[in-house]
């Protein structure tokens, strides 16, 4: 099992740092959560992958804020939330999807709905 997290863990890494990068300059696609599995990953391979994002001069806040205190700043959440909203609509109006797509798509997106919210949006002074 060792040898095997030996090339997959630092692999991880760089994909989900590249992945993190992309939603940097493309409009709708996430960019924290893909720098926080990145730093997970060089966490266990390399250390200092891992303090190079999270010093990052524009994403290193939002990932040491997320880290250190578990703070979704309160304009990602509106925004998360209503991205989850929108895509429910398109899925129930225009998809056609099948009822249970939509049961389980409506409950998926209402608990991490309510994961988000129920995180704090600043520091608590």
């Amino acid at each position: 099992m060792k040898a095997l997290r030996r090339p997959v863990l630092p692999c991880t890494g760089w994909l989900c740092a590249a992945l993190g990068v992309f939603g940097i300059v493309m409009p709708l696609f996430p960019t924290t959560p893909f720098l926080l599995a990145a730093i997970w990953a060089f966490s266990r391979s390399s250390p200092e992958m891992a303090q190079k994002i999270r010093s990052h001069r524009h994403a290193g806040k939002y990932v040491r804020d997320w880290e250190d205190h578990g703070i979704i700043p309160t304009g990602a959440k509106v925004i998360a939330v209503v991205m989850m909203t929108a895509m429910f609509g398109y899925l129930h109006f225009v998809a056609e999807a099948p009822a249970w797509v939509e049961i389980g798509a409506a409950l998926a997106m209402g608990a991490t709905a309510g994961f988000i919210l129920s995180r704090p949006g600043r520091r608590a002074s």
